[in-house]
């Protein structure tokens, strides 16, 4: 019986050590694809923070300068690719991505302008309303 065994064991061995290297290295390649699905997506949201915290700062620099309309978009705009370039290069935002991004920006601030109000939807500034 026990020789048996051993014929049996001898014979299916290399079969079996194959397909558990072959399970061994699937695992390996799920768990680098995980962590760098995580770790990137990480790395992405730090990106992605730096662009709206640069394009909040970008809205209130400008607003305080007084631009208004195409001026403050485009100097917004000049602000967030000069003060983020590692999210510019990784992220590759479209121009209208930062539009938006600079639209969200300016309705958020909106409530803190004390000069005059602004007219996102025209990027131009208006006289204030005080209530």
């Amino acid at each position: 019986m026990n020789t048996l065994f051993n014929d049996v064991f001898m014979a299916v061995q290399p079969v079996l050590l194959q397909a558990i290297s072959t399970m061994l290295m699937a695992f390996l390649v799920w768990v680098a694809n995980t962590a760098r699905i995580r770790y990137g997506i990480e790395i992405e949201k730090g990106l992605r923070d730096g662009l709206h915290s640069a394009a909040m700062s970008g809205v209130r620099a400008a607003l305080s300068r007084g631009l208004s309309g195409v001026e403050l978009n485009d100097a917004v705009i000049d602000h967030v690719i000069k003060s983020t370039p590692d999210a510019i290069a990784r992220l590759n935002p479209a121009r209208d991505v930062l539009e938006t991004i600079i639209e969200g920006k300016l309705k958020e601030v909106v409530d803190g302008v004390s000069v005059r109000s602004v007219d996102v939807a025209g990027l131009r500034a208006t006289p204030t309303v005080r209530r």
